[in-house]
C-alpha cells in the first residue's frame, strides 16, 4: 500500500491512485512499521493508522486533497514523539 515517497491506493473500480506522502506529514514522519499498520474504516471510505492517529478519506485522496492538519497540531505531534524536525 505504501511506497517510500507515495501513498498508493488500489480502488475497487480498478484505478490505482498515488499521491505524495508529503501531503500527509504524519505518514511521512512515521516509521515503516507504523505506516504498514493500517485498516479501512467507515465501510472502506477511509484509512486509519492507529499508531500515528491518522485518518484519510478515500474521497480526499481521489480529489487530491492533502492533510488539513494545522502546522501547530503537527508540531505538537512531533514533539510528543520526540522527533522535532
Amino acid at each position: 500500500m505504501l511506497q517510500t515517497t507515495l501513498l498508493t491506493v488500489d480502488l475497487s473500480d480498478g484505478r490505482t491512485i498515488s499521491v505524495p506522502l508529503a501531503w500527509y506529514p504524519r505518514l511521512l514522519h512515521s516509521t515503516p512499521n507504523e505506516r504498514n499498520n493500517w485498516r479501512f474504516i467507515g465501510g472502506n471510505d477511509g484509512i486509519h493508522w492507529p499508531d500515528i492517529d491518522e485518518d484519510i478519506s478515500i474521497k480526499n485522496i481521489i480529489l487530491g486533497k492533502p492533510s488539513g492538519e494545522s502546522q501547530k497540531s503537527f508540531q505538537r505531534w512531533l514533539e510528543e514523539r520526540g522527533k522535532i524536525v
